[in-house]
């Protein structure tokens, strides 16, 4: 836990979102943790990885800005893989500039994603209609068995933290479910499950509403252009692109036509 302050260090230096909280994910769930590379007593890079059973993530990829280009993330890379080793898939969230790394430990890509943001004008909205309510700690074991079967894995403590984090993002509807968190330069929404677009949409007006003035961020896979025209129609604009990898030969796990918006490149 001493080596967080150093992680959010690097985050601002690349003006990521995350908080301690979210650090601590990878400190606290079992079998997960990471690595800092130091350079004369200072951290200049960090990786850090999390176990969702045989199914592996990797993420927190941070070099400082001053260091890159110096083989820093290839080590760190090296040392995240060598943990993972037992791992029956393995997979990532890559920017365009962190892509080039990745492809050269075997990773190839899956599917595109984008960055929206949005602070919340609840008039662009609407009334929120569709079937939906907040979540509450009765409905939490039966969401996290659907999830099981949706992301693929067991991500269960990771979605209760986000409940106890950001309650009034826990929404939950006849076929979906969302949750969100706070964030050091927004609140990030996700993950939004639905089995359907319609569905997704009423979990997410129904969420962002009643939070006039929030800023908000949606990390949306490319695979539903009707959903991303209803993100744009509500106010939401794309920020940057990025892809998700998996390791060659890995079987994706999940059903991602029903993640319509992921818990967030460090979560997946």
């Amino acid at each position: 836990m001493e080596d967080i302050p150093a992680g959010l260090r690097l985050c601002r230096a690349s003006g990521w979102n995350q908080l301690e909280d979210d650090w601590r994910v990878f400190l606290t769930s079992p079998g997960s943790g990471g690595f800092l590379a130091e350079k004369d007593g200072r951290a200049v890079g960090s990786v850090t990885f999390l176990r969702y059973d045989s199914f592996a993530w990797i993420a927190m990829m941070l070099v400082d800005p001053q260091e890159r280009g110096t083989g820093i993330g290839t080590q760190l890379m090296n040392q995240a893989l060598l943990a993972l080793k037992d791992a029956t898939c393995i997979g990532l969230d890559a920017t365009p500039s962190g892509e080039l790394l990745y492809r050269r430990f075997s990773f190839v890509n899956d599917y595109n994603l984008a960055r929206y943001k949005s602070v919340v004008e609840p008039a662009r909205f609407g009334t929120p209609s569709g079937k939906a309510r907040r979540m509450d700690a009765a409905d939490l074991p039966d969401v996290l068995r659907r999830d099981r079967d949706t992301f693929g894995a067991d991500r269960s403590e990771l979605l209760a933290s986000l409940f106890r984090r950001a309650p009034e993002c826990a929404w939950i509807a006849d076929d979906g479910y969302t949750f969100g968190r706070p964030g050091h330069l927004c609140h990030q929404l996700g993950p939004v499950v639905a089995g359907d677009c319609d569905t997704a949409r009423t979990l997410v007006t129904h969420c962002c509403a009643p939070l006039a003035g929030r800023r908000f961020a949606i990390d949306a896979p490319q695979l539903d252009p009707e959903w991303r025209g209803w993100l744009k129609s509500v106010g939401f604009e794309e920020e940057r692109p990025f892809v998700r990898m998996f390791r060659r030969g890995d079987t994706r796990p999940g059903a991602p036509a029903r993640q319509y918006a992921i818990t967030g490149p460090e979560f997946a």
